[in-house]
């Protein structure tokens, strides 16, 4: 890459195209470029050089993204286009196929089909196996980790369900069923696909699987009190009654199976073949399924939807409304947060997926219990993941954009 812009401004420099006085020198990618030294400089030659140098950073620049994509995988590559075709295709199929919904939901596990639930598994587990257990006491050790972790729980658990439960009664007052399904969403913090996200991203694995652990925990605690808050208090609404143990149960089945799953599995291969077969070997066989895993789960998913999706496309539009606000909010507030206090990009990267996710499992789970599978509030819940999925694919693209220009701390 280096050798073609050095060729590329060769090439400029070669041509009449801009006045010689002017000189451009390439170096670990950046350009140092000085204007036109003759005092009596043409107008037509400012216009000249300014333009030769924006074809220069132009080129510069979409090196490195053709750089950076073409280190993916054909299945990362490609996999906005993998989401899409998923989707299309399992309305379509959930729409016109009759007794799709009830062939997936023929089986349940804490209100959510036995198919999901497989889904979210095999979703998580390659991602659960990557993490490095064995040092995650040393990682909390580590200066500046109370500093982390404080970080997560005021974005997750103060800044996050505030506004959601803001931008839903700015766009919604008149919906207050989609309303509810939409706060319930933005309350239930992510524990499973933001592992996804943070890997594909190329965030710090060690603190996601701390930070998810740390969200699990709260969860129980917190998710029933801060719902109550916002639904009743704040929303002054009724109708919501949600248990502790059903907050738990969800936890436990949707990350306690996954998460005990990677950590025997880690534990024992590495013990009878070794570190380096486990890392070279297994990690590279198990890493396709999280992906695999996760267009399954798109797809049991949206097909069982499908009816509600398609009769209520006006309201599905709607709804989505304060949902892309609140992830590109959340989003890149986190990512600005983390510059501004100087956070590695890793860090920074796993601070803004774990802040902007959502549970939606336990979201509709909740919604389910509490108003019923055919409510509008189950229905708002059911659109999360719609919008979510496709939005953080396209976050994890243009986050990896500023990993060269992001400041060591």
């Amino acid at each position: 890459m280096e050798e073609q812009k050095k060729a590329h401004v060769a090439a400029m420099e070669s041509s009449n195209s801009y006045p010689k006085e002017m000189s451009i020198s390439i170096s670990n990618g950046q350009s140092d470029t000085a204007a036109p030294s003759s005092a009596g400089a043409t107008g037509d030659e400012g216009r000249k050089w300014h333009a030769c140098i924006c074809g220069s950073n132009a080129f510069i620049f979409f090196s490195e993204v053709k750089g950076l994509f073409k280190q993916l995988s054909l299945l990362d590559r490609y996999l906005y286009v993998w989401i899409f075709v998923i989707m299309v295709i399992s309305i379509v199929f959930g729409y016109y196929v009759k007794r799709v919904k009830k062939a997936f939901q023929v089986a349940e596990i804490a209100s959510v089909s036995l198919p999901i639930a497989i889904g979210l598994w095999v979703m998580m587990y390659p991602v659960l196996c990557k993490v490095q257990y064995e040092i995650l006491g040393q990682v909390l050790r580590q200066a500046g980790s109370m500093k982390t972790l404080s970080l997560s729980v005021v974005l997750n658990w103060i800044a996050g369900p505030a506004i959601m439960t803001g931008f839903a009664w700015a766009t919604l007052p008149d919906l207050p069923e989609f309303r509810n399904g939409v706060i319930l969403v933005g309350i239930a913090r992510c524990i499973a696909m933001v592992l996804i996200w943070n890997d594909l991203a190329k965030g710090d694995e060690d603190y996601c699987a701390i930070l998810v652990a740390v969200n699990s925990i709260l969860q129980i605690i917190l998710f029933t009190p801060v719902a109550l808050f916002y639904l009743r208090v704040v929303s002054r609404g009724s109708g919501f009654h949600v248990s502790s143990w059903t907050v738990a149960k969800s936890v436990l089945l949707f990350l306690g199976v996954p998460l005990a799953a990677g950590i025997i599995t880690r534990l024992i291969l590495m013990n009878a073949f070794g570190r380096k077969w486990y890392t070279s070997k297994f990690l590279p066989f198990i890493g396709p399924w999280a992906l695999i895993g996760l267009l399954y789960t798109i797809f049991v998913m949206f097909s069982i939807q499908a009816h509600q999706i398609v009769d209520n496309i006006g309201h599905v539009v709607r709804v989505a409304v304060p949902l892309l606000l609140y992830f590109g909010m959340v989003f890149f507030g986190s990512l600005a947060l983390c510059r501004w206090l100087n956070v590695s990009y890793p860090l920074a990267v796993t601070q803004c997926f774990t802040a902007a996710s959502n549970n939606f499992e336990l979201a509709i789970a909740v919604a389910v219990g509490s108003f019923g599978i055919d409510s509008k509030e189950a229905l708002a819940a059911t659109i999360g993941p719609l919008i979510e999925v496709p939005v953080l694919l396209l976050f994890v693209y243009v986050v990896g954009f500023f990993q060269k220009k992001w400041p060591s701390s």
